[in-house]
């Protein structure tokens, strides 16, 4: 605070003084404020970025995984094909028939557990009937669009170019004897376990 001269009066350049020092200290805290708010904003921008990353990696792993669980059903149909007594191949009429396998003297396993689908986090599976009857192959429910669309390895090339996980179907196909003709193509169901 400004002191009085002799004759009671503040002198006026102190006072000046002192508004000029007062507008400078709001003039910092506006330019404080706007800084603020500014690395506010980069951050929240670079938090969005983030989660954008983070999210599509998350589903490039469910990916990964639902390519595994798909060759590991695929894998399991075939060897309960491949293993039918007698001569007439059959395919498994239900998925549970890959868990246990009674049509030998000791119970057979092709399965441990009916896989939960990592794109849906269910253990239901559209199923591909094949044209003799039984479950040839299965495939997720999901409609969602896939990250990836191409560079599938040799089993999986087929998938190359599907646009939605429905469309990744994971089917055993049983080789053809020699002269043999193939049977009409497999028709897909809409049939969960």
């Amino acid at each position: 605070m400004a002191h009085p001269t002799a004759n009671g009066k503040t002198p006026r350049n102190n006072v000046n003084g002192k508004r000029l020092m007062a507008k400078a200290a709001e003039r910092e805290r506006g330019f404080t404020y706007i800084a603020v708010l500014l690395a506010v904003a980069i951050s929240g921008a670079l938090l969005a970025t983030g989660s954008v990353v983070w999210s599509q990696q998350a589903q490039r792993e469910r990916e990964r995984e639902l390519l595994l669980i798909g060759k590991e059903f695929r894998r399991a149909i075939g060897l309960y094909y491949e293993r039918t007594p007698g001569a007439v191949k059959r395919y498994p009429e239900k998925l549970d028939d890959l868990l246990r396998d009674d049509r030998y003297l000791s119970m057979q396993r092709y399965l441990r557990r009916i896989y939960r689908d990592p794109i849906t986090g269910k253990t239901e599976w559209g199923l591909v009937q094949a044209s003799t009857g039984g479950i040839m192959g299965v495939y997720s429910l999901s409609n969602d669009r896939p990250v990836k669309t191409g560079g599938f390895d040799e089993t999986d090339k087929e998938l190359d170019g599907k646009t939605r996980y429905s469309d990744w179907h994971y089917i055993y196909t049983a080789a053809l004897p020699i002269g043999a003709q193939p049977s009409r193509s497999p028709t897909s169901l809409n049939k969960q376990r």
